[in-house]
This record gives C-alpha cells, structure tokens and sequence, in this order.
C-alpha cells in the first residue's frame, strides 16, 4: 500500500511573497504586503509600483513565516509586520531575529528547526545566499535562503540572492523538488552594473546546478529596481535541458505544486 504524501498549495501574492499550504501548515514567504504605489525612502530609495494580489485581511491565520531579510522593504515592509507580528512562528537570520524580537527565531547557514501544526511535520535549513557581489555584504546586510522538508518532498526557497559558489553546497546536501528562484535582476542608479539578485540566465544556471524538478520564479516584478524583462526568464528556461521546468503561477491563485 503506497503511503500518502502531504498535499502542498502555492499562492503568489507579489513579489518574494508567496502563500504556502503544506499539508496543514500554512507558511507565508517575505511578506511585502503594502498597496502600491509606494515609495521607501532609504539610502537606496525603493519604489512599489504594483499592490499584492491579495491583501493582508483575506489571508488566513499563518502559522509560520520564512522571512529571508528584514532590511528591505520588498521583502518585508509595514503592512508585512503586522502579519508576521501575528505569526506562530517567525524564521529568518540571527540578526533579524534579533531585531524583531516577539516570535522570531534566528537560523545560522544550515542550521535546522522542525515544526508541527496538526498532522504535518517539516523541517526547515537555513540555507547560504548573499546579496549582492563579494565585498558588499555590509552594506546589504545578512541573508538567508530556506530549505523545507516534508513527507513527500523538498522545496528550496532562495531568498535574495545573487549565483555565488556557496549555492552549490544545496544540491549537495538536498533534493530538490520545487525551487522559488528570487530573480529579477536589482539594479540601483548609484550601484552602476552591480546586480543584487540573480538574473534569469543565473536562475536557470542554479536549476542547473540543484537539479530542481520545478522551477517557480519570484521576485520579478511591482518594483522599480527590478528591471529585467520578465519575458527573458521564459528565454532563459526555454533550454532543451530545461524544458518543462519552468512553472509560471498566476498571482491570487491558489495552485497545487
């Protein structure tokens, strides 16, 4: 008799925001969760020209929030921190956890945590990212990707991140079934060529590179600084070696992965 697998859902609400049902743990990615347009005003100012798909009060109760960074507004802004306020639990870097207090725990790289919600067990890794090239970490801050287990499967979540060697240490230590891949290509005026996040040539290089069955890109879009085409992500992914990879989710709809 084949054991049943847990059933997971995926709804992209905007941006590095994604609503997750595994089994019968709901978790929520970088919440972003501001109306657009906004406008952040920073040492790098930051644009919002789009509004999420959904918005905060028509989200259900979240039991669990993987939040890669909490210095940048795209990935967690006003409205976000009063839903991850109201998390069971929040995970994120030690720095951000800190920061954040309440719930929120910190994970160093490859550090794990297991959590239960009725009959649904995961176990979450920290995971290496950097964002932006070598030597500018202490302008950009800390940054972590996530690795989710559960019975049936692997997701990789990259969190800001631009391709870096560290990356391939993933795909030594997990399988991976389905990667939220953080594309977009972030460029600042007063940063010149210097990338923040991956490109979609270097997204596909990662799926390459992890071997990920299923590949969802996020981060892409409904902010100034991203500025990559979307189309070229389809071009990048358009590969022999990656045909059937690529899997664009319709943002507000719930999908099943």
């Amino acid at each position: 008799m084949t054991r049943a697998t847990t059933t997971v859902t995926a709804t992209h609400l905007g941006t590095a925001t994604v609503l997750l049902r595994i089994g019968d743990l709901t978790v929520l990615t970088d919440p972003a969760l501001d109306p657009g347009p906004a406008d952040y005003p920073a040492a790098r100012p930051l644009r919002r020209t789009a509004g999420p798909a959904l918005t905060a009060d028509r989200l259900p109760p979240v039991d669990l929030v993987l939040l890669s960074h909490d210095q940048h507004a795209d990935n967690l802004d006003p409205t976000g921190r009063t839903v991850l306020a109201r998390a069971a639990t929040v995970l994120t870097t030690p720095e951000a956890a800190e920061r954040l207090g309440g719930t929120a725990e910190g994970l160093a790289t490859w550090e794990s945590r297991r959590i239960t919600v009725g009959a649904t067990t995961v176990t979450v890794t920290a995971t290496p990212a950097r964002h932006g090239p070598a030597g500018t970490e202490a302008v950009t801050g800390p940054v972590t990707g996530f690795v989710v287990e559960y019975d049936g499967g692997t997701l990789y979540l990259s969190g800001d991140t631009v391709r870096h060697d560290a990356l391939t240490a993933i795909a030594e230590r997990f399988d991976i079934d389905t990667a939220f891949l953080h594309l977009g290509d972030a460029h600042f005026p007063s940063t010149g060529e210097h990338a923040f996040s991956m490109s979609a040539r270097e997204g596909a290089e990662l799926a390459r590179t992890l071997g990920a069955r299923t590949v969802v890109p996020v981060h892409y879009d409904s902010w100034e600084h991203l500025g990559e085409d979307p189309a070229r992500i389809a071009e990048a992914f358009a590969a022999p070696d990656l045909a059937g990879r690529l899997r664009r989710l319709v943002p507000g709809v719930p999908e099943r992965l």
